[in-house]
């Protein structure tokens, strides 16, 4: 049976970087026979979290839903049916934009945090799924992880969706001309990471 890798995808624009970037890395996953789905957060419904605590308040080990009604639970539900996730966002005021970390809030139904404790806990320390992670910056890339929130909050993101990173991409210095486009390098080294995906 063939694996399946779902993308997560939170820039504003469709063939920039980021998403050229998450596409080679979902094409070296289904050159090992994967199927692939991306979404791209900018036509998905997803409301802000209220911070109600609804979704926290129940125990167990297995994700809690959120009450508001939106594209969020379905979104969720392939990433749990998933072996592998992409997770991709430009770095925007030093850190991820702002409709990936919406998106990122909305997980908080991993946590156990009812009323009176003090802090969440995870609900379940499991991380059956991989990751690859894909950030991109008019700065260098060696300094995403060094200088801005980005390379964290995509870390906490495949945590809370039970994944575990096995790469990371990030790609600097992307605001040098109005189209910018990924080198060959850049490319043949994301599809290998697609390839530890599938």
């Amino acid at each position: 049976m063939s694996s399946k890798v779902v993308a997560i995808v939170g820039s504003y624009r469709k063939g920039g970087v980021i998403d050229t970037a998450v596409e080679a890395v979902l094409e070296g996953a289904r050159e090992k026979g994967a199927q692939t789905r991306t979404f791209y957060l900018t036509e998905q419904h997803i409301e802000f979290c209220t911070h109600c605590r609804q979704c926290a308040q129940a125990p167990g080990a297995e994700r809690s839903k959120c009450p508001q009604q939106d594209d969020m639970e379905s979104i969720l539900t392939e990433i749990e049916a998933a072996d592998a996730i992409v997770l991709g966002s430009p770095v925007s005021f030093w850190n991820v934009t702002a409709i990936f970390r919406r998106f990122l809030e909305r997980t908080l139904g991993a946590i156990y945090w009812p009323w009176g404790q003090n802090a969440p806990s995870p609900r379940s320390k499991r991380q059956p799924r991989k990751a690859v992670l894909v950030a991109s910056s008019a700065m260098p890339g060696f300094l995403i992880p060094l200088t801005t929130g980005a390379a964290k909050a995509l870390r906490i993101a495949a945590k809370s969706l039970g994944a575990k990173p096995v790469g990371s991409l990030w790609i600097g210095l992307a605001a040098q001309e109005p189209h910018p486009r990924l080198s060959a390098r850049v490319l043949n080294r994301a599809r290998r990471m697609g390839m530890k995906l599938a």
